[in-house]
């Protein structure tokens, strides 16, 4: 089986210059306030666009965030799809398995906030974003022969949710969830 992607579909000029000025724009307001504290508004005023060119692009404050996220994701499925191992192609599908976990738990940890976002928006928002098809996809494909690869991918991948992260690194701390996650992954690869 093969991971496919669909590539983006051509844009304006315009269009693009917009949508490059409100990711800018969206990028630096939320590193310099953070997530929660802006606002749509505030993006499309820092953009120099108006509202409705923002709203109609995105849709709200989650489309954006799920937008900022694309060029980091597309970067761990390249690594997947044609990286070195044990990432990419190459390694016992066991040790894929671990790294990609451990290259998950890492890219969700370094955009924690707009990860969250784009995951919890509405009911089921995590499961309808692209690249959490891709996620479950790639690891259905290396759990073949286990009983059940497509749910054992989901259950895998629950424990990798912005919002469990969230709620457990204060009590855990990021060692000790990257070992804990480390050890889940490998146990279910090993079976």
């Amino acid at each position: 089986m093969e991971l496919l992607r669909t590539p983006p579909p051509k844009e304006r000029a315009d269009a693009a210059r917009n949508r490059a000025a409100i990711l800018d724009a969206a990028a630096s307001l939320f590193a310099e306030h953070g997530v929660e504290a802006v606002s749509m508004d505030q993006v499309a005023a820092a953009a120099g666009v108006g509202k409705g060119t923002l709203f109609r692009r995105f849709g709200d404050k989650a489309g954006l965030a799920v937008a900022l996220l694309d060029a980091r994701e597309r970067l761990l499925q390249e690594g997947i799809l044609h990286g070195p191992p044990p990432l990419g192609p190459g390694a016992p599908p066991v040790e894929r398995l671990v790294a990609f976990a451990d290259a998950y738990v890492g890219y969700v940890l370094e955009y924690l906030p707009l990860v969250r976002m784009s995951e919890t928006a509405a009911p089921g928002a995590r499961y309808r974003i692209g690249a959490y098809r891709f996620w479950h996809r790639h690891v259905a494909i290396l759990l073949d022969g286990t009983p059940d690869p497509e749910h054992a991918a989901h259950a895998l991948l629950a424990p990798l949710a912005a919002e469990h992260l969230t709620a457990l690194l204060p009590e855990l701390g990021e060692d000790r969830v990257r070992a804990g996650i480390t050890r889940l992954w490998r146990q279910a690869g090993s079976q």
